[in-house]
C-alpha cells in the first residue's frame, strides 16, 4: 500500500552504487542505480575516487527515497558494499587522504611476498581464514600510509580512519558519528581473528596497521546510529551492514549448513553455509563469517571460493574486442556458434583467486585457428566463467565429503540461459545436464535482510539434470554488480 514503511537497502557495488525500496512482502518498490569510474593506474592496480562512491551512493538514494513519496516511508536503512576495497580518510574533514584500493588490486602483492617468504602464511591461515593475498584490506591500509609522507605518523596519532565501504558510507551518513563494520567485512582485512571475534594485535603489527585507524566492530543486524536529518530531510535508523556476498548469501535464504549460491557479478564469488563453527579448507578456499545477527549471538561461518574475473571478462569483450554493444549482444554472439571450436580463454587479468592463488597469473587465449571467429572467443569467455566456478565447487566438495544439494545463482549474468547451461555440465564434470525452466526473475538479492523466499523458481532434479548439483535456482539481478569482492 502507499503509505507502508519501506527498507531501503544501498548496495554499493564494484562499477556501480544502487539503491532499492523494498516492501514487506519482500518485493522492490523502487530502485536506481549509477555507474563511476574505474581507475587503472599501473597494470594490476584498480582504484576508485571515495568521493565518486559517495556522490552516487547518495544520488540513488535520494532519487528513490523522492519515487516512493519520501524520507517518511523509510523505516530503516541496510548497506551491502564491494568488500576489501580500502578506504582511508581525515577524521576531522571527512576527506579521502588517497584513491580506495579495490579488492581486484595486486598492487599489494609484493608485500604480501615478503610476508609469505617469513613463513607467515600458517598463523594468518589459522587467525584469520585467509591466505596471505593482495585482495584483502590489511596489506592496502599499509600501502596507502606509506605511498604519501606522513600518513603514517598521522594514522599513528590517530588523525585518519580506516573502513571498506561500508563503514566510510555509515560514517558519511552519520556525519561522522559512527565508525563501525560488521563482522563479514573485518573478517576480509587480514587483520581480524574469526574464533575470538577481536582484531589481532600481532596480525596488525606485522601488516603494519596502526590499531588508532580501526572501526568498531559490530553484528551484521542491529541499529548502529541515524542519518543525520540533513542527509535525507529525517534520521533513519541504519539497521544492517554485510559484505555484498554474505548479503547474497542470506538474501538467498541459504541459513542452513551445506546451503551455497554463486554471484556472477565482476567477479564469481560462491559461499557455502557451514554452521556456527569456521571449517577450515584443505584446498585453498576460504574460511570467512557470514553474519552475526544480535550482539552476543551465534555466528554463522561460510566456505567461499572467490573467482577474480567473471562479468568483466564480458565487460572486456564488449569494450577491448568490440564484441557487441551490451551484454545481451555479446551473449547472442557467443549463442551464434555451436561450441567454442577449440578456442579456450584464461581470464585471469588480475592474477587467479581460488583455488590457485596465483597473482601472477596473466589472461590467454588458446586454440586459435584460421576459422576462429568472434563468436568462438565469446563462447569460450563463458565457458571459462563456468569452469572457475565448476573448480571451486570440485575444492568445496573436497572440502566438505559432501556434494552440493543445491546451488543458487544470482547476478546480472545468471540471466544468461547458456552460462548457466555451461555451469550445469561443468559442474557436473561434463554430460551436458539441463534444468529447464529457469525462469527469469527481476528480483535483487545482495542486500541483507532485503527479500525472503518468494519468488525463487526451483528445477528440482530429473534425469536430464543429473549429478552432483541437484537443484538450480535463479533469481535474477538487475545488472551485473553483484561483484565484487
Amino acid at each position: 500500500m502507499a503509505g507502508d514503511r519501506l527498507i531501503l537497502a544501498l548496495d554499493q557495488g564494484t562499477t556501480s552504487s544502487r539503491a532499492i525500496a523494498f516492501g514487506r512482502d519482500g518485493l522492490p518498490v523502487a530502485s536506481a542505480q549509477a555507474v563511476f569510474e574505474q581507475r587503472y593506474p599501473s597494470p594490476g592496480h584498480v582504484t576508485h575516487d571515495p568521493e565518486a562512491i559517495w556522490s552516487s551512493q547518495l544520488e540513488v538514494a535520494r532519487q528513490v527515497i523522492a519515487d516512493v513519496g519520501g524520507p517518511g516511508r523509510i523505516a530503516a536503512i541496510g548497506i551491502a558494499n564491494q568488500r576489501e576495497t580500502t578506504v582511508v580518510w581525515d577524521r576531522a574533514t571527512g576527506s579521502p587522504v588517497a584513491d580506495a584500493i579495490v579488492w581486484q588490486s595486486r598492487i599489494t602483492a609484493p608485500a604480501c611476498e615478503a610476508l609469505q617468504a617469513r613463513g607467515l602464511q600458517p598463523l594468518f591461515r589459522e587467525r584469520t581464514g585467509l591466505p596471505i593475498d593482495a585482495y584483502f584490506s590489511g596489506p592496502k591500509i599499509a600501502h596507502i600510509l606509506d605511498a604519501t609522507v606522513g600518513l603514517r605518523a598521522r594514522a599513528e596519532r590517530g588523525e585518519l580512519a580506516f573502513g571498506t565501504v561500508d563503514s566510510f558510507l555509515a560514517w558519511r551518513l552519520t556525519a561522522g558519528r559512527v565508525h563501525v563494520t560488521d563482522l563479514s567485512n573485518a573478517s576480509r582485512t587480514l587483520l581480524f581473528d574469526i574464533h575470538r571475534l577481536a582484531w589481532d594485535p600481532e596480525l596488525l603489527d606485522l601488516v603494519g596497521v596502526p590499531p588508532a585507524v580501526l572501526p568498531a566492530v559490530v553484528p551484521t543486524s542491529g541499529v548502529i546510529g541515524e542519518t543525520d536529518p540533513s542527509i535525507f530531510g529525517r534520521a533513519i535508523p541504519i539497521a544492517a551492514l554485510a559484505g555484498d556476498q554474505q548479503a547474497a548469501t542470506f538474501g538467498q535464504v541459504c541459513l542452513e549448513p551445506g546451503m551455497a549460491k554463486t554471484t556472477y557479478g565482476t567477479g564469481a564469488f560462491l559461499l557455502l553455509n557451514t554452521g556456527p563453527a569456521p571449517v577450515t579448507s584443505g584446498h585453498r578456499l576460504l574460511t570467512t563469517i557470514g553474519w552475526q545477527l544480535e550482539a552476543g549471538g551465534p555466528v554463522a561461518y561460510a566456505l567461499e571460493g572467490s573467482v577474480f574475473v567473471a562479468g568483466a571478462a564480458v565487460q572486456w569483450l564488449r569494450e577491448g574486442l568490440h564484441a557487441g554493444a551490451t551484454s545481451e549482444e555479446t551473449a547472442a554472439l557467443a549463442a551464434s556458434v555451436p561450441d567454442s571450436g577449440g578456442v579456450m580463454v584464461v581470464p585471469a587479468f588480475t592474477g587467479l583467486g581460488a583455488p590457485y592463488w596465483d597473482p601472477d597469473a596473466r589472461g590467454a587465449i588458446l586454440g586459435i585457428t584460421r576459422g576462429t571467429a568472434l563468436g568462438h572467443i565469446a563462447r569460450a569467455t563463458l565457458e571459462a566463467i563456468a569452469h572457475q566456478v565448476a573448480d571451486v565447487v570440485e575444492a568445496m566438495t573436497a572440502d566438505t565429503g559432501q556434494p552440493l544439494q543445491a546451488l543458487r545463482v544470482d547476478g546480472g549474468a545468471a540471466r544468461n540461459d547458456d552460462l548457466l547451461q555451461f555451469q550445469s555440465a561443468a559442474a557436473l564434470g561434463g554430460g551436458g545436464g539441463t534444468c529447464p525452466g529457469l525462469d527469469s526473475r527481476r528480483l535483487n538479492v545482495s542486500e541483507i535482510r532485503a527479500r525472503q523466499a518468494p519468488g525463487l523458481q526451483v528445477c528440482s532434479a530429473t534425469p536430464k539434470c543429473h549429478g552432483t548439483v541437484r537443484d538450480c535456482i535463479r533469481v535474477d539481478d538487475h545488472e551485473p554488480d553483484s561483484s565484487h569482492g
